[in-house]
């Protein structure tokens, strides 16, 4: 009974902390979705969502995130992998996380005199022979430096589980004179592939939402959600149709959640 009581104590902050940061503001962004520009409840945001200007902005917004979670998860694999055959491979993991922790800001920052006029990306350009070129302000750009800041967080959960992979597996394999691609297709791939669903679902969608990453290093040339809600909140004062796009950022996020989630299997007795 006691302890009953102590654990219903301590998730008292929790449920406080879920009621104030998590519901009330999607709330508050529900409410304000169903405003228009004088204050009056209306449904015109909802209707002006699914215009196609909207419409293909929301496209765009999902391929650049699956553009990024893919080249992010090609990347990141091999790399986890890589790492488990290592020596000291707690060490090396900890020297990728490492960046992770720098203001995303600063590697931003970073970024725009790397890929300059007169950067490094550009000085290398010259030096090989194909000349100066406008790096910045390019969907390679944007896609490029998305991946280096996410490619961390798609490596620890994908390194976590080829971590605890049972090497006996990949002994039982080889015995029955499977190929290494064969046993990576048929036994290594399906027995991570929780690790890569957690990865997926931490790099898609906050890749599905960036803005001032977009900002700064796409410039105009990319138009994604998140700089779509900036837009309404910012420069247009509309603050109900960006509160609608929230809306609707929120929903394709649960949805991404459910899809990637990861049930736990019941051990049978």
């Amino acid at each position: 009974m006691e302890n009953k009581t102590t654990r219903n104590l301590y998730t008292i902050p929790y449920v406080i902390w879920v009621a104030f940061f998590v519901i009330a503001p999607i709330l508050l962004v529900l409410y304000y979705s169903f405003q228009d520009l004088e204050g009056n409840f209306s449904l015109t945001n909802y209707r002006n969502f699914f215009t196609p200007i909207y419409l293909e902005m929301t496209l765009s917004s999902f391929w650049y995130a699956f553009l990024i979670t893919l080249i992010t998860l090609l990347f990141a694999y091999p790399i986890a992998y890589l790492l488990t055959k290592l020596k000291h491979k707690q060490l090396w993991l900890l020297l990728i996380i490492v960046p992770s922790w720098i203001n995303l800001l600063l590697k931003a920052y970073a970024f725009l005199g790397i890929f300059g006029t007169y950067g490094m990306a550009n000085k290398f350009l010259e030096t090989i022979g194909i000349g100066s070129k406008q790096l910045l302000f390019t969907d390679f750009s944007f896609v490029f430096v998305s991946v280096y800041i996410f490619i961390p967080f798609m490596i620890l959960p994908i390194f976590n589980a080829l971590d605890k992979l049972n090497p006996t597996y990949l002994d039982a394999a080889n015995d029955l004179g499977a190929s290494r691609w064969t046993t990576f297709r048929r036994v290594v791939f399906p027995l991570t592939i929780d690790g890569v669903k957690a990865g997926c679902q931490i790099t898609f969608i906050p890749a599905l939402s960036l803005f001032m990453l977009t900002r700064l290093i796409a410039g105009s040339q990319v138009i994604t959600l998140g700089t779509a809600i900036e837009q309404q909140f910012l420069v247009t004062q509309n603050w109900g149709m960006g509160s609608t796009i929230a809306v609707f950022l929120i929903i394709f996020m649960f949805i991404i959640m459910f899809a990637t989630g990861t049930k736990r299997r019941r051990a049978r007795g």
